[in-house]
């Protein structure tokens, strides 16, 4: 269980919240939302939308990674990571990385064959990077060494989100949900 400070804290440049381990399971993705989302009111100032913006972008990286990863291996793990790395004048720069196993295969992929628009409108899945590409400011992926283990290689899905730097101390992500 978290802990939410009763007094939300501003951003600053360079804050960085503790790394999250998650085991590599879907049903674990119910507990990395409410976490990220007790993160998210711990910070004052973020507007309520951009909160859900996160939550989502958050949930579907984490499906992402235990779907089509090694993750989802007995034993895998999601890394989840939040910071704020730029906090300029006008704008904060919020930064979710969600870090997983790597990829299930070490041959290189060939991309899917392209879909109708008819297709898209009937697939269940396969939206995921396109809904982060709307909402986040910036997003990209990298291959990712973790330092105590130099020998794996993850993949780091990462999203910005940018939005104005509150002039008052006040939390709009909190209230109730």
């Amino acid at each position: 269980m978290s802990i939410v400070p009763e007094n939300p804290t501003p951003a600053y440049p360079g804050r960085r919240w503790q790394a999250r381990h998650y085991p590599g399971t879907r049903s674990t993705c119910t507990r990395f939302r409410t976490e990220l989302r007790s993160d998210l009111r711990a910070l004052a100032g973020v507007p309520r939308s951009l909160c859900e913006d996160i939550e989502l972008c958050g949930s579907e990286a984490f499906a992402n990674a235990v779907t089509h990863s090694r993750s989802q291996r007995p034993g895998g793990t999601v890394v989840r990571m939040l910071s704020t790395p730029i906090v300029m004048g006008r704008e904060t720069t919020l930064r979710l990385s969600v870090i997983d196993d790597g990829p299930m295969d070490t041959r290189p992929m060939c991309p899917p064959p392209r879909r109708s628009v008819e297709e898209w409108e009937q697939a269940e899945s396969g939206r995921g990077l396109l809904l982060i590409h709307q909402l986040a400011s910036e997003w990209g992926t990298q291959r990712w060494a973790d330092p105590t283990l130099p020998a794996v290689l993850g993949t780091v899905l990462w999203a910005e989100f940018t939005y104005p730097t509150p002039t008052t101390m006040t939390c709009v992500c909190g209230g109730g949900r």
